[in-house]
């Protein structure tokens, strides 16, 4: 098998992956952070956890970049920064200013996500800086990708401030669940996972590549899940929780 024929099986894989991970996520809870459980395997720090599953996604697509044939096109070198910016601040921010960052985080978790990091990186930064047409200057201002680095960027600065308001709500030494009430959880549980949403389907839209829309499906899978979960946790365990909030796409779902 050449690897143009390995890029293509994995780029339909990560499609197949998303079926089973929004379905399994559905019926059995992602079990780190408050539904962390028995019965999961070894553990090790979250913080550990974290920087170990997102330095593929970070490091892969650099790789790529200077493997490729690309290293002189723009458009190549503005999909690099966007990518690379949302890894880099994954890998080498978001998990030292985790509050309760030494919570257990099972390996289980880790393994899945480095295997998904390391094929989604690959089929995204080969494609980018190999295998697609190259794009022109006069991309930048195509509508698609008009379109998607305004998505793109709205996501990561909503996910950005959700993940300061939740941290924000306890102290190092506080390890119980308060009820967030500024920015977009005003109108949903999980805006962190809205603004990811957010970010990729950007990603898809902007590159208009099949890898950039297996991204944004799968993101969609196993976040989606998740944000019904954390939803329906609130309303079970805080009777003052708002009623009227939604789980993850304001005033819808």
């Amino acid at each position: 098998m050449d690897e143009f024929n390995l890029y293509k099986i994995l780029s339909i894989a990560v499609f197949a992956f998303a079926i089973v991970v929004y379905f399994s996520l559905l019926l059995i809870p992602a079990p780190y952070g408050r539904h962390l459980r028995r019965g999961w395997g070894h553990t090790v720090k979250a913080r550990f956890g974290w920087f170990i599953m997102e330095f593929p996604a970070f490091f892969i697509i650099i790789l790529f970049f200077f493997l490729g044939n690309r290293q002189t096109n723009p458009v190549a070198l503005i999909f690099l920064i966007m990518w690379a910016a949302h890894y880099f601040q994954r890998t080498f921010i978001f998990p030292f200013l985790m509050k309760g960052g030494d919570k257990k985080f099972p390996i289980v978790l880790i393994v899945f996500a480095l295997c998904f990091n390391i094929i989604n990186s690959y089929i995204n930064g080969r494609y980018l800086f190999y295998y697609s047409p190259v794009y022109p200057a006069s991309w930048f201002y195509d509508p698609r990708f008009l379109t998607g680095a305004i998505f793109f960027i709205t996501g990561m600065i909503i996910n950005l401030q959700s993940d300061h308001i939740l941290r924000s709500l306890r102290n190092s030494c506080e390890n119980s669940y308060k009820i967030p009430k500024r920015g977009l959880f005003k109108y949903i549980t999980c805006p962190n996972y809205f603004g990811e949403i957010l970010e990729w389907t950007g990603w898809a839209i902007a590159t208009w590549s099949i890898p950039g829309l297996a991204f944004a499906v799968f993101t969609f899978a196993n976040l989606a899940p998740r944000a019904f979960t954390n939803h329906h946790w609130y309303l079970k365990n805080f009777s003052d929780y708002p009623r009227d909030r939604k789980a993850l796409i304001p005033f819808i779902k």
